[in-house]
């Protein structure tokens, strides 16, 4: 387990019991009686990994006063709906490993997983309509449409060199901070409609998904997929233009936009296109521009927290920023 690992646990700590709760709900999401379908489900709990946005649910809800005994089921659901996005993702990427595992578009096929990941999606929701409460549907379906039209949007946007880096951030924070951001909600106000700290709280939590964001492409074009953990290189294989080369290429001499478009596009590299970017431009400035802009976008989330009182749960929460600028996977 790496440092930042260990950072991530001892953070979430104080929601320890709590998270156990989630993982029980969890596991009865992961539940099928069919074998083949057993076999897929067991299969996804070794992706199961930082808990990252469950832990968010439950921290901003004992930052805001918040002491709703259903949270933990809440961050069940957006667990459950994450994972359904990385079973989607892998697909989508051409993706072979997850958590040091083998995908399961990988281990099975694409069709399998699609499947899959529509069911995680329908359980998460039938779970969400069994809570006292309609926030939580509401509020996660309204995030899932978003994670869908940001999708579909940088699927359209493949090869666009010259994008500007507010529609990357729009089409990244569509994909990621858009479920960050329902985490805190929920934290924040379930089961009350009323915004109350649930919008100052979703700010946080959108603009420290769009940091992840930031960091997990910076990882996939300069990342060692034995650290990393899964498949790195897929965004340049699919076409797809992050902040690091986006800011390499806005500020390139002719002929290296020529050989980085090289590196996407030329038939003869398929395969091994994130090496030969690499061999194409020097990434440095482009990496260190985008992580600026992550430690950026996390000093905007700490400032969101400033009004809240001064408890352990405000201290964590303006500490995991730290661990999305560090982390390794």
């Amino acid at each position: 387990m790496s440092s930042t690992d260990t950072r991530l646990r001892t953070l979430l700590a104080p929601v320890e019991a709590d998270l156990e709760v989630v993982q029980a709900e969890l596991g009865e999401m992961l539940r099928g009686s069919e074998p083949a379908l057993r076999e897929m489900l067991a299969h996804l709990t070794r992706f199961q990994g930082k808990r990252l946005r469950a832990g968010l649910v439950l921290l901003c809800g004992r930052a805001s006063g918040n002491e709703s005994a259903e949270l933990p089921q809440v961050a069940a659901i957006v667990e459950a709906i994450h994972l359904a996005t990385l079973v989607h993702d892998d697909v989508l990427d051409g993706a072979d490993v997850r958590r040091r595992v083998a995908s399961v578009n990988r281990r099975w096929d694409n069709q399998s997983a699609v499947l899959l990941g529509d069911l995680l999606y329908a359980r998460a929701f039938d779970r969400s309509t069994r809570l006292r409460s309609r926030l939580a549907s509401q509020v996660l379906s309204e995030a899932t449409q978003t994670i869908c039209r940001g999708e579909i949007v940088q699927a359209a946007s493949r090869y666009d060199f010259e994008m500007e880096p507010s529609r990357y951030e729009a089409i990244a924070g569509a994909k990621t901070a858009a479920l960050y951001g329902a985490a805190c909600d929920l934290g924040a106000r379930y089961p009350d409609e009323g915004r109350g700290p649930g919008e100052l709280l979703s700010g946080f939590g959108w603009r420290m998904g769009l940091a992840f964001q930031i960091v997990d492409d910076v990882l996939d074009v300069i990342g060692d997929a034995e650290v990393v953990g899964k498949s790195v290189g897929n965004d340049v294989e699919d076409g797809k233009v992050t902040l690091p080369v986006l800011h390499v290429y806005a500020h390139a001499e002719p002929a290296i936009r020529e050989a980085i478009r090289d590196a996407y596009t030329a038939p003869r590299w398929s395969g091994e296109r994130a090496a030969r970017l690499r061999q194409a431009c020097d990434l440095g400035p482009g990496v260190e521009h985008a992580l600026e802009r992550a430690r950026t976008l996390v000093e905007e989330a700490r400032e969101r927290l400033v009004t809240l009182p001064e408890t352990a749960a405000r201290y964590t929460l303006e500490q995991l920023g730290d661990y999305v600028l560090e982390r390794k996977w």
